[in-house]
């Protein structure tokens, strides 16, 4: 195994890690999508480009953004505005 190879699988675990320790579910949301960037830059480390496209897609993109407009649905039932 590279260097390169050990160095991002590093970066993957410790943004991991952060997804994990979030509280607040839009902070979550937010790392979350930060942690699909890391998880695009391994798939590339490990020359898998395909794995790396759709996980730009759906992993950086369409799940944090299907996130953040539930969370944003839910706070604004919780306060009365529908």
């Amino acid at each position: 195994m590279i260097p390169l190879q050990v160095a991002i699988l590093l970066v993957v675990a410790t943004a991991g890690t952060a997804v994990v320790l979030s509280r607040d579910p839009l902070r979550q949301a937010v790392v979350n999508g930060a942690y699909g960037l890391v998880l695009t830059l391994l798939f590339v480390v490990f020359q898998a480009p395909d794995v790396a496209l759709s996980m730009v897609v759906i992993g950086s993109i369409a799940y944090p953004l299907v996130l953040l407009v539930a969370i944003k649905k839910v706070r604004a039932h919780e306060d009365g505005e529908e």
